[in-house]
């Protein structure tokens, strides 16, 4: 298992409830493989430097996990498919 840290940018037009649904969701799938998750920041809705899909705004959200290095991969090609994630960035905290 190693120490990473997960941020995404969620569409900004989603509500309270169906922002929790996709937080749940990215949860589960690292739990799923083994994962554990240490801390969920919620950074709120913030400007983008630059527009992304044509959307100047996002949700921030921030997850310090652990999870075993092989799933990295497959943690990022969900994330790329996954339509209310618009950015992402996994980073090793080694």
């Amino acid at each position: 298992m190693r120490a990473y840290e997960l941020v995404f940018i969620v569409q900004p037009e989603l509500d309270e409830a169906a922002l929790q649904g996709v937080i749940e969701k990215v949860k589960g799938w690292i739990t799923e493989a083994g994962g554990t998750i240490s801390k969920v920041d919620l950074w709120g809705k913030r400007r983008l430097a630059y527009p992304i899909r044509k959307r100047h705004e996002g949700h921030y959200v921030l997850f310090e996990m652990q999870m075993p290095p092989a799933y990295s991969a497959e943690l990022e090609r969900n994330l790329r498919y996954f339509e209310p994630v618009m950015r992402f960035l996994i980073v090793n905290r080694a």
